[in-house]
C-alpha cells in the first residue's frame, strides 16, 4: 500500500516520526509521499524523505492558503527541489475559495505558475480544490496536456463533480472522509462511479482520522497505519475484491509518480 498524502512534518508528529513510520510499515503501508504546502514545508518534507529512501518521497509546492508567499525566489527554490529524485510531484497547489486565506488573484497566479513548473520539470501535479470546482476546471482546461498527469488530492465532492473530473482525465485521491457516516455521504455515493484505474488512496494524516474505526482510538490524530482501513471501506463501496483493489491502486500510484 502507498499513502499518497501524509503531512509528517506537522507539529502533531514532532518527535514521533519514527514510531509513526514503524506503525505504518507494520500495517502494510510500504511507501508514503509527504506533502509540501509551502517552500519551507517542501524543504522539510524532502529532508525527512532523505532519511528514509525507498520508503518516503515528497511533493514540493505552495498550497493556495499560502499563495501570497509565491515569489520569483520561491519559484527558483522549488525548481532546485525538483532536481531531487525523491520529489515526485509539483504541489500541493490549486484553488481554495472556502475561506480565501489568500486573495483569489494570488491563488490564480500561484496556481498558474506551478502548472508552468510542472511542464518545465516534467512532473505530475498534486492538486487541491475546495469550494472552487468550476474555476479550478477552467484553469486546468487551459493546460490539457497536464490533466492526465494530475491527481485531485483529498476529493470530498459529489458524483457530478467526480464525473466532471473523470471525464476530463484526472486521477482522484480519496481519504478517510469516506469513513465519516455524516459528512461522507456524497463521496460514498460518488465512488460508485469511480473507475479503479484512476484511483489512489491517502490518509492526509494527521487530519481526517476515519470516524468509523473500531475500537475508537484514544487520539484524534490520523496516521498512515489507518490506510488499510480506508482502502477496505472504498473497496466495499466499489464492490471490488480487496486484494485486487489494493494491487490495482498501488499500481496506479507507482505508474503515476514513477516510484
Amino acid at each position: 500500500m502507498i499513502d499518497i498524502g501524509l503531512n509528517l512534518t506537522e507539529d502533531q508528529f514532532e518527535g514521533r516520526e519514527r514510531d509513526v513510520l514503524d506503525r505504518a510499515l507494520a500495517a502494510g503501508v510500504r511507501q508514503m509521499i509527504l506533502t509540501g504546502g509551502s517552500v519551507e514545508g517542501s524543504q522539510r518534507a524532502l529532508a525527512m524523505a532523505k532519511k528514509h529512501p525507498g520508503v518516503l518521497y515528497a511533493t514540493a509546492g505552495i498550497h493556495p492558503h499560502e499563495a501570497d508567499t509565491f515569489t520569483q525566489q520561491a519559484a527558483d527554490t522549488l525548481r532546485a527541489l525538483y532536481q531531487d529524485a525523491q520529489i515526485v510531484a509539483v504541489g500541493e497547489c490549486g484553488l481554495d475559495f472556502d475561506r480565501n486565506y489568500s486573495d483569489p488573484k494570488d491563488q490564480y497566479e500561484a496556481f498558474e505558475a506551478q502548472l508552468g513548473l510542472a511542464e518545465e520539470n516534467d512532473l505530475p501535479i498534486f492538486l487541491h480544490e475546495r469550494a472552487a470546482h468550476e474555476a479550478f476546471i477552467d484553469v486546468m482546461k487551459a493546460h490539457p496536456s497536464l490533466i492526465e498527469r494530475s491527481v485531485v488530492h483529498c476529493f470530498t465532492g459529489d458524483k457530478d463533480q467526480l464525473k466532471a473530473y473523470i471525464d476530463l482525465g484526472f486521477h482522484i485521491g480519496v481519504t478517510g472522509w469516506v469513513c465519516d457516516p455524516k459528512r461522507g455521504t456524497d463521496l460514498r455515493d460518488a465512488l460508485q462511479y469511480m473507475p479503479l484505474d484512476r484511483l489512489m488512496i491517502e490518509t492526509d494524516a494527521p487530519y481526517l482520522i476515519p470516524k468509523n474505526l473500531k475500537p475508537k482510538p484514544k487520539s484524534r490524530t490520523n496516521e498512515p497505519m489507518y490506510l488499510p482501513h480506508i482502502g477496505r471501506e472504498i473497496a466495499a463501496i466499489m464492490q471490488v475484491e480487496e486484494d485486487h483493489f489494493f494491487e490495482a491502486v498501488a499500481q496506479n500510484t507507482k505508474a503515476f509518480f514513477k516510484l
